[in-house]
């Protein structure tokens, strides 16, 4: 099999309607420790000449063949990864509002692991399967339960999740899942996320949504009851149009030409805000910060007027081209937006809570830039002190049928032999987590920290350095496409 990883990746992105990242790494030298107990043999006895253990150290170091590593890694990988016992939601029990913790169990291992980690990142390496859907809303559920894990941040608009937010205690589960994120995840597999989320603010530790992209989504304004004057909130509507369409345009001269009237409709409105802080409140009860999330869900408006839809329109005049290194910056500088809006809603709105971040795998990644000509991720650009207090999770499928952003069916390749997926599903179990972050370079061990193929993004193997990229993964060996809700009309 043959691949061009950067032209193919950008076409991938460029067809979508959300952005989806490839990636690499790069290789570093393993380091296989001597072992004490030859050097203690040499030194305390004297039946055994120095030459010969030096020869003795030399056969242990002996080079493998690569089916012989093979064959090491997968006995290694089967005996230290953990199996899940299921990826099926727990009902919420209404007995006391908590779920019996020994349903989570085969979850325990998470512990040690997250024990001084603020900040969990849940990837995917595609948004159409129906088991990530399902085993990252276990996780919430567990993460929210036994470590007090109260933020689910999504990739998804900061304000359409704070509004959506905002009204969750009186808005049907299914409304407000299709107020606050993506299309890509309005799915079944998806609904018992939002309906555990419902229930959890019946008691005193509700779990809270967030967003922290900068997409335009869906309208803010369409009931914007703290917008006054109904002039402003039909401009404010057709803004909200208006910036999306440009995004989608090849009409640079045109952009500039309507830039300035853009941005000063939502210059009015955040001083509307300032000025009905209170019907704003009012309007979202639920969402104690709404009015700062408002205001920042403007400024990011603002933000995307100023750069993001110029870079937009370049990249689509480039690619028409055949030439894509508009989009490299383009994807640079959402991502390089998504972490700024992560930081200050961990640092300004919620310094004090633990937050599990759901994702695409390439926004999420530690080391996204080390393949060449690729931007950097989300990920990396996060601050150096929450980079530290953050475990990253790489999820990713074995074999079986899949979803385009498109909701398109997608038959997946089978496993490419010596992959990480083969080696993590030697086990021969369904569903299987790696740590990679606490691992010392071992014999056995040693496919972790060199360049090793592995399906980033669906349908596109990579070499990866894998610990470069992420703390620990999960593989689920067979997956198929979600069930898919009807779009909103």
């Amino acid at each position: 099999m043959t691949w061009n990883t950067n032209t193919l990746g950008l076409r991938r992105f460029l067809c979508m309607p959300l952005t989806l990242i490839m990636l690499s790494a790069s290789m570093t030298s393993a380091v296989i420790p001597v072992k004490t107990a030859y050097g203690e043999a040499a030194v305390g006895t004297s039946s055994q000449p120095m030459n010969e253990t030096i020869v003795h150290e030399q056969q242990v170091r002996t080079a493998r063949s690569y089916q012989a590593a093979l064959s090491d890694w997968k006995r290694w990988a089967a005996d230290h990864a953990y199996a899940l016992n299921s990826i099926q939601p727990e009902p919420w029990s209404s007995n006391g509002g908590s779920i019996a913790q020994d349903k989570f169990s085969d979850l325990d291992m998470l512990n040690p692991l997250l024990a001084d980690k603020r900040i969990v990142y849940l990837g995917e390496n595609s948004h159409g399967v129906a088991e990530f859907n399902l085993v990252k809303t276990r996780f919430i559920q567990y993460l929210h339960q036994t470590l007090g894990y109260n933020i689910v941040a999504f990739e998804s608009g900061l304000g359409d999740a704070a509004l959506a937010q905002g009204r969750i205690k009186k808005t049907a589960t299914q409304e407000t899942m299709m107020r606050s994120i993506f299309g890509v995840w309005w799915t079944e597999e998806t609904k018992p996320l939002f309906e555990y989320m419902k229930e959890t603010h019946k008691s005193e530790s509700p779990l809270r949504l967030m967003g922290f992209d900068i997409q335009v989504q869906s309208p803010l304004f369409q009931d914007a009851n703290w917008i006054p004057s109904k002039g402003l909130k039909d401009r404010a509507l057709q803004a909200e149009q208006e910036v999306h369409k440009w995004r989608m345009s090849k009409d640079l001269r045109g952009f500039l030409k309507a830039k300035p009237e853009l941005i000063k409709v939502y210059e009015e409105l955040l001083q509307v805000v300032t000025k009905n802080e209170n019907a704003l409140k009012m309007d979202y009860p639920d969402e104690p910060h709404i009015v700062k999330l408002m205001k920042r869900a403007l400024e990011d408006r603002i933000r995307v007027i100023q750069e993001f839809n110029e870079l937009c329109i370049q990249s689509n005049l480039l690619t028409e081209q055949g030439d894509y290194s508009g989009a490299q910056s383009m994807m640079e500088w959402r991502d390089r937006a998504m972490a700024s809006n992560l930081a200050w809603l961990a640092t300004e709105i919620y310094p004090e809570e633990k937050i599990i971040v759901w994702g695409h795998n390439g926004h999420i990644s530690k080391a996204q830039s080390l393949i060449p000509t690729m931007p950097k991720s989300m990920g990396e650009l996060m601050p150096k002190e929450l980079q530290q207090e953050s475990y990253v999770m790489g999820l990713f499928m074995g074999e079986g049928q899949v979803a385009e952003n498109t909701r398109e069916p997608l038959k997946l390749d089978p496993m490419i032999p010596g992959s990480m997926e083969d080696i993590l599903s030697a086990g021969g179990q369904p569903y299987t987590i790696m740590d990679l972050h606490y691992r010392e370079n071992e014999r056995g061990n040693s496919w972790m920290f060199e360049r090793m193929i592995a399906s980033y993004q669906v349908m596109m193997p990579m070499p990866l350095e894998l610990r470069r990229h992420f703390d620990g993964v999960l593989l689920i060996k067979q997956v198929k496409m979600p069930t898919y809700l009807p779009n909103k009309k």
